[in-house]
């Protein structure tokens, strides 16, 4: 089989585990009374201009991050001694857990309980296939990166087709059950066993742009050793991706602060759609700014990420600014802001990776790709964290 082939069956099994995350998330918000009213609606602050929940989407997703972040903590410690097959088997269980635990519950608490489910199957899922792609050619980060964001935009067009057709949250979430069996046919049926690589098939271009993390490099290392690094190597190698984790845990600080410190503020009155279907656009269109953005690879390749970080923080101070001060006439300038606000997002992503991709040695890949990988996690928790009392802090402004 081609290096494309194995490439396109990455990225496929890539869509099937982002969307266990994407969707169970979607639809535990609607069961906490947000998103969807479910069973036990939560009150409103009815005195507040914003029309806010008593439960902020930021606890849903500190629910979401935070078993997610554990993991990721612990995975360059030790979770490469774990073979790869029970690492997949348990994360499609626990998503089939997570959908069936918040099709049938009937309280927040429980509810929060199918996401930290969900999580725990997206952050060992997202570990386990990251560091897989050590043992492909380097071009099958950008099936990665296009799978995940496709399954971020089919997870919220999805809840959204549904909800909107009439079907209600537990039946949605019943209705994604086969979504866990696709993650484990993807990989055990799928997914073909990796052969000895070149440098990944890298161009010219790619290969005059190679700059190691490491000022040495074992060009006859391979993929897979990584299991035999010593300390002192995996501080060193963590060291050199530090120019590379910073800015994208600020990235992503900045627009989950806004996805879920914000969204819910960005209240527009003077339209037709209710509160509930103005989030849930909102999410929509991030998915979809991260879906095109993510699959660009091939097109456009962004070397200084650190300029994608200070563009999102600047969409982070303007849309609290809008949130403040209200300046902003229509949905629709909101809608596009947020749509680039993907697009920041999901260029980040992609062009961290491919660049660690791109500068490490085979033997150090495997472990890179998964000390990386605490960066979206460790920028959602921080955003989670502050967006809570700031949350509370402006509901309660009359």
């Amino acid at each position: 089989m081609t290096s494309l082939s194995r490439s396109k069956h990455l990225g496929t099994r890539a869509m099937a585990g982002g969307i266990l995350k994407t969707t169970g998330t979607r639809l535990v918000n609607s069961t906490t009374g947000w998103v969807e009213p479910g069973p036990t609606p939560m009150p409103h602050n009815s005195s507040s201009r914003f029309d806010c929940n008593s439960i902020s989407t930021a606890a849903v997703l500190l629910a979401d991050i935070l078993p997610t972040l554990v993991i990721k903590l612990l995975a360059p410690l030790g979770l490469h001694l774990l073979p790869y097959s029970p690492r997949v088997l348990v994360s499609g269980v626990c998503s089939a857990g997570s959908f069936i635990l918040v099709a049938f519950s009937h309280s927040v608490g429980l509810s929060l309980c199918g996401v930290v489910l969900a999580s725990i199957s997206s952050g060992l899922g997202e570990v386990t296939f990251l560091s897989l792609t050590a043992f492909y050619p380097r071009a099958v980060i950008s099936w990665w990166s296009s799978g995940t964001g496709g399954a971020g935009l089919l997870g919220s067009l999805s809840y959204l087709g549904l909800t909107q057709a009439g079907l209600s949250p537990q039946h949605t979430l019943l209705s994604m059950l086969g979504i866990p069996v696709l993650l484990l046919a993807s990989y055990f049926l799928l997914l073909t066993s990796p052969e000895p690589q070149d440098p990944g098939g890298e161009d010219e271009a790619e290969t005059a742009a190679r700059q190691p993390l490491i000022g040495t490099e074992t060009p006859e290392s391979k993929p897979g050793s990584s299991w035999d690094l010593s300390l002192q190597e995996r501080w060193t190698v963590f060291k050199g991706l530090l120019r590379y984790i910073i800015p994208l845990v600020l990235v992503y600080f900045a627009e989950y602060f806004i996805n879920q410190g914000l969204f819910e503020l960005l209240f527009f009155r003077n339209t037709s759609l209710s509160h509930a279907q103005q989030y849930r656009w909102y999410q929509m269109l991030y998915q979809a700014g991260v879906f095109i953005s993510r699959s660009s690879l091939h097109c456009c390749r962004i070397r200084l990420t650190w300029v994608l970080t200070l563009l999102q923080c600047l969409n982070l101070v303007f849309l609290l600014a809008d949130v403040c001060l209200s300046f902003l006439p229509s949905i629709y300038l909101i809608f596009i802001i947020v749509l680039y606000e993907g697009f920041l997002g999901g260029a980040a992503y992609v062009n961290t990776f491919h660049n660690i991709a791109l500068e490490t040695s085979d033997k150090h890949r495997e472990f890179a790709m998964e000390a990386a990988c605490i960066s979206d996690t460790l920028g959602i928790s921080m955003s989670g964290v502050l967006a809570l009392p700031l949350h509370d802090f402006l509901c309660h402004l009359p």
